[in-house]
Formats: C-alpha cells, structure tokens, sequence
C-alpha cells in the first residue's frame, strides 16, 4: 500500500462514534497527582549544565598532563619557567565562560521555543508546559501536534497519527477512541484528544525531546578530526618524552633542576592543549551569534553541518511564502450556482475544527450558512490532498462535498484543468470545490465527482526570500523547491523569487532511487510531493554524495526534515518539525539561513588556520626531542622561552584569528588538509631550529655558552614560527598585517629590554651566531614557502 493509498482509506468518523465531551481532571485531582509526584518532571536541557562545562574544560587528559608537569616545575624551578601553566588556567576559564554564555543564549531561546499542549482541566482547555502535565491528564491534539507523553485516545475526529519517527513505518494510523497513543509521534490530520497515561521518565518522548534539544560538542567532521589528531599525538608525545626524559636526566651529566626544566621544556608544547578550547570557543560564540538572530540550534554541529551543505531542498509554503493567503476569485464551473457554492464553502470552512491556512481564507471570504449542520467530517491530509465533509441543507437536503487539489480530484482531460493550468501559470493556488457521489467512508469518495467551482488563492511572498535564494546561488548551493502543491504553481512562485530551472510533477518521477536522484539533478521545483516522497528525494540526493538541508514548517515536511543531513524548522511552525529538527529559526525568517552558513564557514575555515599552527608546534617540538636523544644533547629550551613563542606566535593570534570572519567554502577531508601543511611545516622548522643550536654550541664556550646557544635557537625558532603564521594568516587584511606586527614587535622588545630579557634568559651574544640564526630562519621560510606550494599541487583538497 502507498503513502497515498493509505490516506485515501482513511474511514471518516460520524459524531455519534464519538465519545461523549470530557471535562479532564479537576483542580483538586491536579494537585492530588502533583503532590504523589506524578508530573511530567524530566528535564529538558538545551545545553550542558554549569558543573558539566567545568568538568568538560578542566578534567581533560592533556590538562592533567599539564597539570603534572606545572607542579614540578613550581617546585624545582623559577616561575617564569611555571608560566605555561598560568596560560593554561586563562585559557581553561575564558572556554568555561563563553560556553557559559552559550548555555544562557540557548535556554533563552528554547524557552521561547517550548513546546506548550493543550490541556483540558475542569472543562477549559488551557497550554501548559511539558513539565507541568500530570498523570491522566486530557491532552487535545491537532495537526502537527507533538504527543508529549505516552497516553489513550478518548475523542477522535478523524484524527491521523504518524509514528514513524517510533516504528518507522511512514503510513498514518488512524486512531479512535481507546487506541493507545505513543509519545514521539504527531497528528497529520484531524484531531482529538487523549488521555496520558505514563509521565516523566516512563514516557519514550521525554528521552526524545531531550535528545532533540541538548547542547552536543559531537558526531562532527571537525571534532572527529581534531580526536583523531589527538589520538596521533598522544602516541607519538609518549616514547619521544619518555626518552627525552631518559636522555635529560640520565645519559646527560648536569644539574638535576636544570635538567628537569628542560625535560618539562621539551614535553609541554608536544600538547596541542589550546586546539580543542578554541574550537569549543568558537562553536560557542557562534551559537551566541546566532542566538542574537532569533537562531535556536539544537544541535552544536549543526552550525557546522549547514556550511557543508551543496543542496537545500525548500518547502514553498511557510518557507518561501508566509503563512497566509486571501482568496482573489470564484470561479464556478458548468451552470452551477454561485450563491450555494458560496454557502458550501462556508460551511465547509466551520465543519473543520482545526483549518489550514487554505481553509482559513475561505472561512475570512464566506460566511457560514447557520441553517446547515455538518453530519460527517473528513479533515484535510497531506498524503490524499483533499479533506471532506457530508452536510444537511437548511431545506432537508444531504450531500457530500470535497475541496482539494484539482488534479486529484479529476481525470486529466477534464476540461476544468485547462482553467486551472492558466491559473497555476501565474503563481495562483487553485482548489477545486466538487460534489461526490458516495459516502465519506468510501475509499472510492474522490472517484468520479462532480466539480462545481474553482477557488483561487493567492500566496504572500516572503519579502527576504529572493535575496536568500540568490545567496544560496552565489555560494554554489543548488536550491530544489519541494511542495505538495502544484507544480506549475510553484514553478510560478519559484520564477518570481528569480529561481529558474525545471519544474517537475513529483508523480511522474522514477520510483528507483537512481533514476530519482538523476532527475532530481536536473530539476528544481518539484510539485505533487507527497510525505513519502520528499523523504525518498533526500534519500535518493544523498546516494549521490550530496549534503541536504532541508527546510519546512509542516507536518508534511518531518520524514524529510529527520532523514536529512540538516533540519531547519520555522519557529511558527508544528511541533514535530520543531522536535526533530537542528536549526529552529523562531523569527520565522528564511533570511536567517546565510548568517547560519556564514557562522559554519567561519568556524571550519578558522580552525583549520589555527590547528595549522597548533600541529607545526607539536610536530616541530616531537622532532626536536627526537634529535636531542639521537644526539645526546641539552634541550634547547627552557619552558619559559616556548611558553613565550606559543603566545606570541599561536596563543594571541589564534584566538583572533578563530573568531575572525571567514566564508570560504566548507571543504572536506580536515585531517588530512591540515596535515598536509603541519608536517612540513613542523620539520623544517625543527631541522632549521636544531642546525642553529648546533652552530651555536660549536661557537659559544665557556659560563653562560648554554644561554647563548639557547638565544640562538629561540630566535631562529621564532622567526619561521612568525613565517607559519604569516602564511596561515593569509588573504591578508589590515588587522591581520597588525596583528603578525604586533607579535614581532613584543618579541623584539623582549630582546633589547634588559629585565625581560633577565627573566626569559634571552641574550644575543655577538653578532656572528645571531645573523646566521636569521640566515636560517630565512632560507627555512624560503624552502618552506616552495614546500607548501609544492604540496597545494601535488596533493590539493
């Protein structure tokens, strides 16, 4: 059985089969029931709590590393060569405060966003939160309602319930009174209510919501890639300090405290500690950027997800166009009359109890007639494209009515499609008003009607939407319009909003997966969608290796908004496209989309620059270690002179440059793209490094040989150090000119003033070893200039 099939089975439900009004619970049951404890209580979190930050920052392996080796070094050396440690405890608290600050923009905004049922209590229907629905409480639902809690149906009026998101099986079920209600499903059509029967942590939906909402730092390219980095490092920085250790400490014959100093010196900067901080730090601030934007992110890597995206399929109504619509015309068909159509639509617009936005027009445009009553009621469905309704006349008469889509409802030569094809052509939304034959409950009810008038509607553009599909156009992002609506219709619109390409009538697509995604390729507004369908186009966009965002605001829109690689909900919109999706745009704005592909691409474009000069350090601090025990020499630094060269040339400059604007396209394969350059980078500059400190000790001898021979190294160590960061800070703006400046001009005041060069021993002794310190540093920027071109054409992203 199809999706389609499905719906049109559906059995209309007659007012006697209903049971009879129930009041729900009364005040004093209520409170009964919250004293027992008996409350819907499970907390639904949008971020980490305070002590989960903290501990997320603080209690990470290569904090306690640090933290070891901090600890020796306040014992047994002065504390300049301790400073590391101090930098470490900033660092740590400026990530524990701006994800602080992240965790209060995202608890604003999901309050905003919180999902309040409808709850019938001492005969009135009132919303309530989540948290406050009790035991046995009548909940009413309607379509795109969420069922928050696990429950039993005790009012049906054609109510429709899709648990796919539960059984994954897409068909509506169809529930009447005592039928059991499973949390995390939604109504499609018609509506109710029922009656909960399990709360807080019994009900599956209270596990669902708080996953759907939670402040996640995962199951990201990005951060995948920087543990997989991890994971490297932590290999490579064990052996090579165990044997630096060895070789400080035992093979070499010098003084215990100096020793220690050095070893600690060599392992410190193998750890990559500020990586992970900075990223945590720039997802943060992104998801308080796009907090001030009305943006609500459910979920972290969303951010990052949406810069990936290469195809963005768009729902028309509620995305392209706002949610209402005014009727412009009425145009009757055959030798109908005008004045009965006009008391059918209006009595058609009061049978159902919950209207869509068509309906709603309607009921604005034709007042209902008081003599008629409604017997039956088949409410609107997305999968059937029609709703119904059987009414008795003011004269005695009955008859049975649909209203839906008018390509549905008729055979294709009918003649009244020509008429609606023209109006189609110009953007208008056309249903048709047609009287049936048989009874609500026959499956066959569409069959055969007889149409009585065309209803024309016209849609509000959004004001935004041109110039965001223009964006999306200009960043290389296809823009696939996916509506249920008619395709010549929504090509219309789509050719209003400056979107050219095929239209396509989504029933005429391949039903193979392969023969979808190639038509899918070539087309861009696709009409006649059913549910079903729009979750098998971004299955079938997908299997090409396509990323897809998906956007849309209607319950017809969730099985695609969860299949998708991104979900982005309109705030206005049901609760289950809300629940399931990452991205909830609560203004209701399409136009928030680019500033939250701006924020992705600045977060992966910016840590790729800074895990560039993260990794140089640790590749260029491992080789060093290696060559020292090779050669059976003192390490070169001391703790203070790297603790110095990490602020200056990645500590500062980092953090300027993570948070700085960057909309380079998000590009794959992150490992291996700052690889590339880390290698190379950290080899040269440790082959360049360790020539220079063995020059210099050839040349220094005598008290204070080590000092010099150490000055030596750190100059030639900080200039390719400033070139790797000259390269990485690339295109070059004037704040980026400033900023490298700036960090040379402190090191140079470090060099020529006689107390910071006392307390970060720094002295440049003659002039020979000092200028062919520079003479390395510059033929190692040179070579490391031609490498890393080399390396862009020989192995590009």
């Amino acid at each position: 059985m199809t999706h389609l099939d499905a719906g049109a089975q559906v059995d209309a439900v007659h007012p006697a089969a209903i049971t009879s009004p129930v009041t729900g619970l009364t005040s004093a049951e209520v409170a009964e029931r919250v004293a027992r404890g008996q409350v819907n209580d499970v907390p639904v979190r949008s971020s980490r709590s305070l002590v989960e930050i903290v501990r997320a920052n603080v209690l990470t392996r290569f904090n306690a590393i640090i933290g070891v080796l901090w600890v020796i070094m306040l014992a047994v050396a002065p504390v300049q060569d301790g400073l590391f440690g101090f930098v470490i405890l900033a660092n740590t608290g400026i990530g524990i405060i701006q994800e602080w600050r992240a965790k209060k923009t995202l608890d604003s905004l999901a309050l905003i966003g919180e999902v309040r049922p409808t709850v019938r209590r001492d005969g009135v229907a009132a919303e309530v939160g989540t948290s406050e629905i009790v035991l046995d409480d009548l909940i009413e639902v309607g379509p795109g309602d969420k069922v928050v809690v696990d429950g039993v149906c005790a009012e049906a009026d054609g109510l429709e319930v899709d648990e796919s998101l539960l059984t994954g099986e897409a068909d509506p079920v169809v529930k009447r009174p005592g039928d059991r209600v499973m949390s995390g499903s939604f109504v499609v059509a018609g509506g109710g209510s029922f009656q909960a029967t399990r709360v807080g942590r019994e009900a599956y939906a209270a596990r669902l919501a708080e996953e759907a909402s939670r402040f996640t730092l995962v199951h990201s390219e990005l951060r995948s890639g920087i543990s997989t980095i991890l994971k490297y490092v932590t290999w490579m920085m064990v052996p090579t300090a165990i044997g630096l250790i060895i070789s400080q400490l035992v093979v070499k014959d010098t003084e215990l405290k100096d020793s220690v100093a050095r070893t600690v010196g060599g392992i410190v900067p193998m750890v990559p500690e500020g990586l992970v901080l900075l990223t945590s730090v720039a997802f943060a601030i992104g998801v308080i950027r796009l907090g001030r934007r009305q943006c609500l992110v459910q979920e972290l890597p969303a951010i990052e997800g949406l810069a990936r995206v290469d195809t963005v399929c768009l729902d028309k109504t509620g995305t392209l166009t706002e949610g209402g619509m005014d009727v412009t015309g009425l145009r009757v068909l055959g030798d109908g009359d005008e004045a009965h159509v006009r008391k059918v639509l209006g009595a058609l617009g009061t049978a159902d109890p919950r209207p869509n936005a068509s309906l709603r027009a309607i009921i604005d445009s034709f007042p209902d007639p008081e003599d008629w009553r409604c017997t039956e009621c088949l409410p609107f469905s997305s999968a059937r494209r029609y709703s119904g309704a059987t009414f008795t006349e003011g004269d005695g008469e009955s008859g049975t009515w649909l209203l839906g889509a008018p390509d549905v409802l008729l055979a294709d030569d009918d003649p009244a499609l020509e008429e609606t094809g023209r109006l189609n052509e110009q953007g208008l939304r056309v249903l048709l008003l047609a009287r049936a034959g048989g009874e609500l409950d026959d499956p066959g009810v569409a069959e055969g009607v007889r149409p009585a008038a065309l209803v024309v509607l016209e849609q509000r553009l959004r004001p935004d939407a041109a110039d965001t599909l223009r964006y999306f156009a200009e960043q290389d992002v296809r823009a696939k319009v996916v509506s249920g609506d008619n395709a010549v219709s929504v090509g219309a619109v789509a050719s209003k909003l400056g979107l050219s390409g095929t239209t396509v009538d989504a029933r005429r697509l391949p039903a193979d997966r392969d023969g979808m995604a190639e038509a899918l390729d070539g087309g861009t507004v696709f009409g006649r969608v059913t549910p079903q369908r729009k979750r098998d186009m971004v299955g079938a966009l997908r299997s090409r290796g396509h990323t897809v965002a998906m956007t849309g605001d209607g319950v017809n829109d969730v099985l695609a908004l969860k299949d998708a690689d991104i979900g982005v909900a309109m705030g206005s919109g049901s609760e289950a496209t809300r629940a399931v999706a990452q991205i909830v745009l609560l203004d209701n704005s399409f136009a928030t989309l680019p500033s939250v592909v701006a924020e992705g691409r600045r977060v992966i474009g910016n840590i790729t620059r800074v895990a560039t000069l993260f990794l140089v350090k640790t590749v260029y601090s491992v080789l060093l270690a290696v060559l020292v025990v090779c050669s059976q020499v003192e390490y070169p630094f001391l703790p203070r002179h790297l603790t110095l060269l990490s602020t200056l040339t990645i500590g500062v400059p980092a953090f300027f440059l993570a948070l700085a604007p960057n909309r380079e396209r998000a590009r794959p394969h992150f490992v291996r793209r700052v690889m590339r350059y880390a290698v190379p980078g950290g080899v040269l500059a440790a082959l360049a490094t360790f020539a220079t400190y063995l020059v210099a000790r050839e040349h220094y001898s005598g008290a204070g040989a080590l000092d010099a021979e150490t000055s030596a190294a750190t100059l030639t160590l900080f200039l390719i150090s400033m070139w790797v960061l000259a390269i990485v800070a690339r295109p070059y703006t004037w704040w980026r000119v400033a900023l490298v400046a700036a960090m040379g001009a402190v090191f140079l005041v470090v060099l020529v003033v006689p107390w910071l060069q006392e307390f970060f021993a720094l002295r440049l002794v003659g002039m020979t070893v000092p200028w062919i310190a520079v003479g390395v540093a510059v033929a190692a920027a040179a070579a490391l200039e031609f490498l890393w071109k080399w390396v862009d054409r020989r192995f590009p992203a």
